[in-house]
């Protein structure tokens, strides 16, 4: 399992992300529903110790979208992908 550690606003959060947890998130998402997805996510991947720094930081308005897109930068990188013809 990959754990990635993080500091927000000062407030050090770990992560646990895995195949499971990421799949859900991208399922749950619609075009009309990107917040809830990803504080779910972030509440399921988050290490036991920092649920409540977690929560406090959640509060502040698009703050789940911004660590949800760090934390799935380092989970799940890009791939290099070229057209061949």
């Amino acid at each position: 399992m990959s754990k990635i550690t993080l500091t927000v606003n000062g407030t050090e959060l770990t992560f646990e992300p895995n195949t499971v947890a990421y799949n859900k998130f991208i399922n749950e998402m619609a075009m009309d529903n990107k917040m809830a997805p990803a504080n779910n996510y972030l509440r399921r991947i988050v290490s036991a110790d920092c649920k409540e720094a977690l929560d406090t930081l959640l509060d502040i308005p698009g703050s789940a979208l911004q660590i949800v897109s760090f934390v799935n930068d380092q989970f799940a990188p890009k791939l290099d992908i070229e057209l061949k013809n």
